[in-house]
């Protein structure tokens, strides 16, 4: 199983945002970064947390989407471990949502989306986050 996959691979020397989307599924994995493709959304997309770790170029990321359930290293504690490093960007976990699940991310302030995602609320929700980010002053 591949570690990593590129979608529109992002260059951190572009200053366009991208976006990082981990999902060890890689069905969800490219149904979703080709939804955020089909939207002109960069994307760069992982497998694993470990993967877009050990790549460093979430420093650059206008924002994380992360599948709570991963093999290794789970979304709430790869947030975890980025805010321990001093990176603050968006986050948005992707699971089915229990009510332990809800307050832990409500806690560490991560957006949650239910899974199965069947709706626009993914999409629209990274887009709010671009949104915000175009219209902060460097």
């Amino acid at each position: 199983m591949a570690a990593s996959l590129r979608f529109m691979a992002a260059d951190v020397r572009d200053p366009e945002p991208f976006v990082i989307v981990i999902d060890d599924d890689l069905a969800v994995l490219s149904a979703i970064s080709f939804a955020f493709e089909s939207e002109g959304i960069r994307v760069q997309a992982y497998q694993s947390a470990e993967a877009m770790l050990a790549e460093d170029l979430y420093r650059s990321a206008a924002c994380l989407v992360v599948d709570e359930l991963l093999d290794g290293m789970g979304g709430l504690d790869l947030c975890a471990h980025l805010r321990a490093r001093g990176v603050d960007m968006p986050a948005i976990l992707i699971s089915t949502p229990t009510e332990a699940l809800q307050r832990r991310a409500a806690e560490g302030g991560i957006l949650l989306v239910e899974k199965p995602l069947l709706s626009n609320a993914l999409l629209d929700a990274v887009h709010r986050i671009l949104d915000r980010a175009a219209k902060r002053p460097d």
